[in-house]
């Protein structure tokens, strides 16, 4: 993203054509439709701008960051990151995303069609990676592969200051509790 951190006014920075524009563009065709949709026919919509978000059920195999390190840590395989592990992303528990959207969907009738819910504690990739080994106990190697994937945001925050106002809502449980919940669930399940 060319802002940081990311308001609900910023309108993207996104290649119509690389890699992800499938997943890019869809969501922001879901959000015109949704604007139609309140202009013409009067529909109280609400876009919420979800960033990322973690937590137990995540799939083994989702390919996600986090899903990736905590079971590499847990089988001790070497951990991998790509690229040099310093872009950024902010990571939101999904209790706390759970409860951000039921505060939306229910709000009354508001202007603020559009609020960003996520963390806005930002992180390396590395540190990530360092913290799930700490709180599995693992002895498994941090590995930096070549390159990221292509069009991978360098960083990621949102400015979710609207929803605190509107919302009264702020994401409450820390990374490491997170992580730890996540780890158990990992543990028990796979």
């Amino acid at each position: 993203p060319e802002k940081h951190p990311q308001s609900e006014d910023y309108r993207g920075n996104t290649s119509t054509t690389g890699p992800r524009s499938v997943y890019d563009e869809s969501k922001r065709f879901g959000e015109t439709l949704t604007a139609y949709f309140w202009r013409k026919e009067g529909v109280d919509g609400r876009v919420a701008r979800i960033f990322n978000t973690y937590g137990p059920r995540m799939l083994k195999d989702d390919m996600r960051m986090l899903v990736n390190f905590i079971h590499q840590a847990v089988t001790g395989k070497p951990i991998t990151i790509y690229g040099n592990g310093k872009q950024t992303r902010s990571l939101c528990y999904i209790d706390d995303m759970v409860k951000g959207l039921t505060r939306l969907m229910f709000y009354p009738k508001t202007k603020a069609k559009i609020v960003n819910l996520g963390s806005t504690q930002e992180h390396t990739v590395l540190e990530y990676a360092q913290l799930v080994k700490k709180i599995t106990s693992s002895t498994s190697k941090i590995v930096f592969t070549e390159g990221l994937p292509p069009d991978d945001p360098k960083r990621r925050q949102p400015d979710i200051s609207k929803a605190k106002k509107i919302l009264n809502w702020r994401p409450k449980i820390s990374l490491e509790e997170g992580i730890k919940k996540m780890v158990i669930y990992f543990k028990n399940n796979f």
